[in-house]
């Protein structure tokens, strides 16, 4: 059964605790565990639903009704988007974070006779902008949080646009179209990610921020189910990455592109 299944004895013996698989008889005597032939398929798909860290009780729904596989799977699809979001936001934030925007952040400065001040406003629009990592990192999303990290994209985007630098700007487009893409709504997410590179090229920004213009556009086409101009963006965004001189920016970028809907990984 193991060999035939690609389920170790090990696992077979933690699912039959557990309750999902059961052998359908046991030697009393050597407590050698027997299956039927017709529950190989069972065990199999076991194997493959836990090898892409399937829920247990989400495999046991498909065990129990095969009709619900495609739901299962779709689900675990948006929770594991979700996580690698979360793993992205989390890079991006210490690559910022090892650039001279934590000085930024850390130094002051005096208030100006605006209505809100400056150093007030780069706050907010940084807010706003984690804010929003933190929604897009949030699995069980309701429709009014949607609402909200979107609105909060848009405010962060409009804050940096008061007082940010070109670099400022082409991320919150950037962000604006990842939230847009995390919707399935590829037009807007479209449209903000030809924004970042109407910038990038505008402001000679440095191949970083190039690289992912491209990644956006790769996303966006991907989620619009037009996987060859996808394919040709994901080209443009290696191409763009291989000007960037740091390692872990550069792994960054092709972290992000294996997120990509429908890519298959060709580097």
């Amino acid at each position: 059964m193991s060999r035939l299944s690609g389920l170790t004895v090990k696992a077979l013996r933690y699912y039959e605790r557990v309750g999902l698989i059961q052998p359908a008889a046991v030697d009393p005597a050597t407590g050698f565990r027997y299956y039927r032939r017709d529950q190989v398929g069972s065990a199999r798909l076991t194997c493959r639903l836990r090898s892409i860290d399937v829920p247990l009780d989400d495999v046991r729904r498909c065990l129990e009704d095969p009709g619900c596989l495609n739901e299962v799977l779709l689900t675990h699809r948006r929770r594991l988007e979700t996580r690698a979001t979360r793993i992205a936001g989390d890079l991006h934030e210490l690559t910022h974070l090892l650039t001279d925007e934590l000085e930024m952040t850390m130094t002051a400065t005096p208030p100006s006779e605006d209505v809100l001040p400056a150093e007030d406003e780069r706050r907010l629009a940084a807010r706003l902008f984690n804010g929003v990592w933190d929604l897009l990192e949030t699995e069980d999303r309701s429709p009014e949080d949607d609402d909200r990290m979107l609105h909060m994209a848009h405010a962060s985007r409009h804050h940096w646009g008061q007082v940010g630098t070109p670099t400022h700007l082409a991320r919150g487009e950037w962000q604006c179209s990842r939230v847009y893409a995390a919707l399935r709504r590829p037009e807007p997410c479209l449209h903000h990610a030809q924004r970042v590179l109407d910038i990038c090229e505008a402001e000679r920004i440095d191949a970083f921020d190039f690289a992912f213009a491209y990644e956006a556009l790769a996303r966006g086409h991907a989620i619009a189910g037009d996987l060859e101009t996808a394919r040709v963006m994901t080209e443009r965004a290696l191409t763009a990455g291989e000007k960037i001189t740091d390692d872990e920016e550069r792994k960054l970028l092709l972290s992000d592109l294996e997120t990509i809907p429908g890519q298959v990984r060709f580097w």
